[in-house]
Order: structure tokens, then sequence, then C-alpha cells
């Protein structure tokens, strides 16, 4: 449900600005929005579910994320939207890493290569129905009923919920909530978002970005000095003290950052091809089925392959696709042909590798926070990918030809860590003996 949520909110952000009258720099905050708090929620919710267990944090989250789906469905107003946005953003926040460690917690080891796969393969399944849905929906009713198609989903996972999930015991003195740990990194999320999300107006001649980004520096530091002495720290600085955690983190951002890549492609099918804003949706369909078979083949794989490998072939099959898809001069067929590297490459990375080795590395009583700062790397990353594609294209004249500079940078990128990727040494999950 989250995964579908973030894919198909990009077909209604049109109709969003036409039902509200609001302008393109406005209606960009529903993504803002999202992004913020789910990053946020993120790292609270993964604290949260290493303290209290998986079953309650992850039921809450995706309540909260149904009630957002619900505030925006009846929002008379668009800064009602944003409200029901950042609900959704703390519920997205909190599913998919409760999820991951509920995983580790329950299935045995051997297993738990498939298990992540399909966890991976949902959000290829949920890119390769979005759009479409989102078209559809819109054809036959409102921008209104994308978001109430979730209360009937939500409604079902907290039935099975309420029966499936492991309940855990209560544990007794707990360490205090860090919260002002919590206020910290809330303040830096929102400094590294605004920053990241500013650097567009440099083009513009408002360049606002370097004096978020210092801010961010500085919270950083007052960050470390928080977590030090905190006795439960909401962001555990030993887990960054961990090499091969370290840089799992750094492609988890490598990884967001090709994720993010995809939201561009139907650009170059508009500009390059003149395709229609809404063909354009379906020249992505065989990236997304690469992306499905990546994940669910990269699951299966890595018992046997191990992380390093899967992710050395999927950074390589991402950056490779990406600047196959550079080149406009072998038309549609050569673009369509180019994103099916990149698909499979996708799915790779995201089928598991990086979280088996967050499982691997990271501490039993750590796991659920060792998952959550994949997603806050990854969503870091994704938000830099759509900042560094609209800032290039533009600054070399917007069209085909500045996103085709644009999606070389992205290959750069991507061929950058498929080097730091030489660094992790092979995790083949074995059950212990």
């Amino acid at each position: 449900m989250a995964a579908l949520d973030t894919a198909i909110i990009g077909p209604a952000i049109p109709a969003l600005r036409a039902a509200f009258g609001v302008d393109n720099r406005v209606v960009g905050l529903v993504m803002v929005v999202f992004i913020l708090f789910s990053l946020t929620s993120t790292a609270l919710m993964a604290n949260l579910s290493d303290r209290h267990g998986r079953r309650p944090v992850y039921l809450f989250s995706v309540g909260i994320f149904a009630a957002g789906s619900l505030l925006i469905a009846l929002s008379p107003s668009f800064w009602l939207i944003l409200v029901g946005r950042a609900m959704q953003g703390i519920g997205g926040g909190g599913i998919v890493p409760s999820a991951a460690a509920v995983i580790g917690d329950v299935v045995p080891v051997e297993q738990q290569g498939k298990a992540l796969g399909m966890l991976g393969a949902i959000y290829g399944m949920a890119f390769f129905l979005g759009p479409p849905l989102a078209a559809a929906v819109m054809i036959v009713s409102s921008w209104h009923w994308i978001f109430l198609l979730n209360l009937p989903i939500a409604a079902a996972i907290l039935f099975l919920g309420l029966r499936v999930l492991p309940r855990r015991e209560r544990r007794h003195e707990l360490p205090a909530l860090d919260l002002a740990g919590i206020v910290a990194v809330f303040g830096l999320l929102t400094l590294v978002v605004f920053g990241i999300t500013r650097v567009v107006d440099t083009f513009t001649g408002i360049a606002l970005w370097p004096y978020f980004l210092l801010a961010a520096a500085v919270a950083v530091i007052l960050v470390i000095r928080i977590e030090r002495r905190a006795a439960m720290p909401m962001i555990p600085l030993k887990l960054f003290r961990n090499r091969q955690l370290a840089l799992t983190y750094t492609l988890a951002t490598g990884g967001g950052f090709g994720m993010g890549s995809v939201v561009f492609l139907t650009s170059i099918a508009t500009f390059a091809y003149g395709l229609t804003p809404q063909a354009a949706g379906f020249a992505l369909l065989p990236l997304v089925a690469g992306s499905m078979v990546g994940s669910m083949a990269g699951g299966r794989l890595l018992n046997r392959l191990g992380s390093r490998t899967l992710l050395l072939v999927g950074f390589a099959l991402m950056g490779l696709g990406y600047a196959g898809a550079s080149v406009t001069q072998f038309g549609l067929p050569g673009f369509l042909v180019a994103t099916v590297p990149a698909g499979i490459g996708l799915g790779v990375i995201v089928g598991g590798a990086l979280r088996a080795i967050a499982m691997a590395e990271a501490p039993p009583e750590l796991r659920g926070t060792g998952q959550g700062l994949v997603n806050v790397f990854n969503g870091v990353g994704t938000l830099t990918s759509a900042a560094t594609i609209s800032a290039i294209a533009d600054f070399r004249g917007g069209g085909a030809a500045g996103f085709s500079v644009a999606y070389l940078v992205v290959a750069g990128v991507l061929g950058a860590m498929l080097l730091v990727a030489l660094g992790l040494r092979a995790h083949r999950p074995r059950a212990p003996a």
C-alpha cells in the first residue's frame, strides 16, 4: 500500500493543481511533505519497534496511513491535503522497516533472501500498477478515489495483522525515549530535504540551498552530541562504526538515486519521441517488468551469490541502462531496450541485498533501526536525484538534450556506487549451527 501510493501520486499532481488552483512550486509540496515526514518517521518508528515490538508499530503505521488517505480524499483545501500527506509519510515510514524486521525475527535465515526479494518485488509491482491505475481511476471517476482505494486495503491489512503478527513480551525498565534526538533528527532531515529541493533555485537567481546545507552540517554535529549521550538513541552511532553498515548506507543512498531517476525517464520519452504524457507512462512498462524480474531473481540468488555480487551486478546494469536511455539517436525502440537493464538492475538492488547486509551486521536488538536507516538513506538518494536531474536539465536548456546530459551524470553516479560496492565482503545468509 505504501509503495503503491508513492507510485500513484505522480499522475494525480496535475489534477490536484487544477482542483485547488496552485502553481507547480506549491503542488510540489505534496511530494516534499511526504518525503520529509516519511524520512523522519522511518528513524522514529524503527526505534520504537526495537523498544516495543514490531506488531504495534506496524499496525499503528498502517492505521495512520489510512487516516491520512481519508483526510486527503475529503480535504476542502490544499493545506489539508498536505496534512494528510504528512500523516501518510508518518505511516509509510514505519511500514517497510517493520515488515523487513519481522522477516529477520521470524523467517529462517536460509529463507530470508527469498522473503526480502518478495518485499522488493512488491515495489516493482507497485510501480507497474501505479501510473496505469491512477489514469484509469481518473478516467472513470475523480482523483479522490486514488486515495480512497487505500481504505479497504488498510482494513484487510489490520485484520490480518492482528491475527498473525507475533506478539512480544513487554520489556521492563526501558530507557527513556530519546526526545531530544527525535527533535534534532527531525530538524536535520528538514534542513537536508529543503536544502536538496532548493538546489534548483540556483538557476532562478535565488541560491538558498547553501544556507540550508550549512545549517544541516551544524545539525549533524548537534545530533552526534545528543545521540552519544542518549541511553537508547534514535540513531545509534555505533552502527556507523561498522564499516560494512557504513558502506551499506552509502549504497542505499546510491540505490535511492537510481530509483528516483526513473521519474524523469518519461520526460525523455515526451521530448525526444513526441509521446503524450499519458502514453509516456506506458513507455516505462519494460523497465517495470525488468524491475519485478530483477527483484525476485535477486532474492532467490541472494544465498547462492551473496549481497556483494548482486549489488555489483545491479549497479552495473542500472548504470548501463540509464546511459543507453540518454542516447536518443536510436529512437523509441532503443529507449525501450535500454530501460530493461535499468529495471533489472533496480530490481536487484531493491531485492533484498542491502537489507540482508543490514540484517546480518546490525545487533538483533537494533535490527529495526538498522533496517530503518536503509530507508532513510534510500529516501535521501531519491530526493537528491530529483533535484539533480531537474537542475542539470534546466541548466542545459531543458528538452531532450538537457535530460540526455542529466542521465549521463546519473550513470556516472551509479558507476561510483559500483566502486563503493567493491569494499563489501561477501554476505551469504546461513542457518545457525
